[in-house]
């Protein structure tokens, strides 16, 4: 019963290929999702870097279609997956379990290629909203003056000033912490939101419980970015590099000069803020998600592939 319950739940969520209309679906209300995730989240996300909406523009312009690809692609993975089972006599609820696991990995790894480039904009243009710090110790008159106003002029400029200074592979800079935060951080998100919300949606409920969603949304929100926030500084500190002055040479270099420099609690540094941010915005996320994708339905019923 409760394997049935939780498959019938994930298949809901999981709205792509199940009827003819649902990829059609998908993208409106993941990006309608992500809007207001991006909205409420950003401010405490600044607060490490004291710009609260500095830098929003971006990654709420890019929203849309990173979400419906991050979405998309774990439910379509969770699809194939499920319709691979249902050809054998019985799937086991370790196997369910397995097939979420992979489903949120294929999805890490995906929003890395898509997030990247928009988590360093935002980033950059972030450190903007205070002088570098650092920058005022022994380093050139130039690099003290560039700390005093802003390199750059807004997301497109700093888009062209990376690729022009660093390659389109500076559009990437940091992309092995993220890799290191997003795959083990999306397993955190996707696994726990559906079994807290099989668990604590009432068994008589056919469609999405609003406040269902939204505690099972918040708390896989806090789950993973609470867990996440060691790479998630070492991702930050990479993307920052080089707008002042270049540090780190790699991954390893950064977390070994942090933690000689700084101790071990450098790398818990933001884990309430993230934890607490993560709880909003996740909430908002799948809630947005889960009622915006039932409203654009309307009348259409789901049925499992």
């Amino acid at each position: 019963m409760f394997e049935k319950r939780m498959i019938r739940k994930t298949h809901h969520m999981t709205a792509p290929g199940q009827t003819s209309s649902c990829c059609q679906h998908l993208k409106p209300s993941a990006s309608l999702a992500g809007a207001a995730s991006v909205i409420i989240g950003h401010p405490l996300d600044t607060v490490k870097v004291f710009g609260f909406f500095k830098g929003m523009s971006f990654p709420l312009a890019s929203i849309a279609v990173y979400n419906s690809v991050v979405f998309g692609v774990f439910s379509n993975t969770q699809r194939f997956l499920s319709q691979h089972h249902c050809r054998e006599p019985e799937a086991s609820r370790s196997r369910t379990l397995s097939d979420l696991l992979l489903a949120s990995m294929v999805a890490g790894v995906v929003s890395v290629g898509l997030g990247a480039p928009v988590d360093l904009i935002k980033i950059r243009l972030q450190m903007q909203t205070q002088p570098f710090r650092e920058a005022n110790l022994a380093l050139k008159p130039r690099a003290v003056a560039l700390g005093k106003q802003p390199i750059y002029q807004g997301p497109v400029h700093c888009i062209a000033t990376i690729v022009r200074t660093e390659g389109l592979a500076g559009m990437y800079r940091g992309v092995g912490a993220m890799l290191l935060r997003d795959v083990p951080g999306y397993c955190l998100y996707f696994i726990p939101y559906v079994f807290l919300n099989d668990w604590i949606t009432p068994e008589a409920c056919t469609g999405p419980n609003p406040c269902a969603v939204w505690l099972a949304g918040g708390m896989a929100g806090a789950i993973s970015w609470g867990t996440a926030t060691p790479m998630d500084v070492v991702k930050s500190r990479l993307q920052a590099d080089g707008v002042y002055l270049n540090k780190y040479k790699g991954v390893l270099d950064c977390i070994s000069q942090s933690y000689q420099k700084e101790g071990l609690k450098v790398f818990f540094r933001g884990i309430t803020v993230n934890a607490v941010r993560g709880f909003p915005m996740s909430a908002a996320m799948f809630l947005g998600y889960e009622l915006s994708l039932q409203a654009i339905r309307g009348d259409h019923t789901v049925t499992n592939p």
